[in-house]
């Protein structure tokens, strides 16, 4: 792989004008209208967490699957279904957020709306390749843990959001519990059988399940280790 930072300084201004046109004719249309999180979405450069072959499509309105050598495929989210699960997420300064499954670019745009953040790899591949990204953009106030998905990461929580970037259909009570009183989690999932996925935002209140809202429509290959039966249920 590339170093990250010649690549960058190599093609700055180019990835530059991508991040603008991607904010501009993939986001603002769709309802995406976050200031603070659209400034990052201009300022992160997606590319640093790709593998050099698949660096075009950084700012494409496609879903991107990365295979790491040795490891499993994964899907990464479009920026816009990643954008609009972080403006639902409703992430303040304070917050401290879990990002699990993101290959690192999540966690980097976060790291400048959140105090802190976890970011939760299972693939050693995708692990090295979002701890060199992180590295070189400064990140210091992201902690990146190896270790399954689906258990997400006890040691550092509560977590007052965690984001699931794939689809769960099943998994999600055992990161639940690791949010604050009055946390919340997003992920895509299949609320109905006889439905389509659905971005959904679940929420707590007072340490107790408060409900769950559905977002937008978006579809995302089962993310790893949240396959499993029984479904989620609060």
């Amino acid at each position: 792989m590339l170093d990250v930072v010649a690549r960058v300084a190599k093609t700055g201004e180019t990835t530059a004008t991508l991040r603008h046109t991607m904010v501009e004719r993939q986001l603002r249309p769709f309802d995406v209208t976050d200031v603070p999180l659209l400034e990052r979405f201009l300022s992160v450069p997606r590319e640093m967490f790709l593998p050099d072959s698949l660096a075009p499509l950084a700012y494409s309105d496609l879903a991107v699957t990365v295979r790491p050598a040795g490891g499993r495929s994964r899907g990464l989210l479009p920026p816009l279904v990643l954008a609009r699960m972080l403006q639902a997420a409703e992430v303040k300064t304070t917050d401290k957020v879990l990002d699990i499954g993101g290959a690192g670019y999540a966690a980097a745009l976060l790291a400048g709306l959140a105090e802190n953040i976890v970011a939760l790899e299972c693939d050693p591949g995708l692990f090295e390749r979002a701890r060199a990204g992180l590295d070189a953009l400064g990140c210091k106030n992201v902690q990146l843990e190896l270790g399954p998905l689906e258990e997400g990461c006890r040691g550092a929580a509560p977590y007052d959001v965690i984001i699931v970037e794939g689809h769960a259909r099943a998994g999600l009570d055992a990161l639940f519990e690791q949010l604050t009183p009055n946390g919340r989690l997003l992920a895509i999932v299949t609320p109905d059988p006889r439905g389509g996925q659905q971005a959904v935002r679940f929420e707590r209140h007072a340490g107790r399940a408060a409900g769950d809202r559905p977002l937008f429509s978006a579809s995302a290959p089962i993310l790893e280790g949240f396959a499993q039966a029984p479904g989620f249920s609060l």
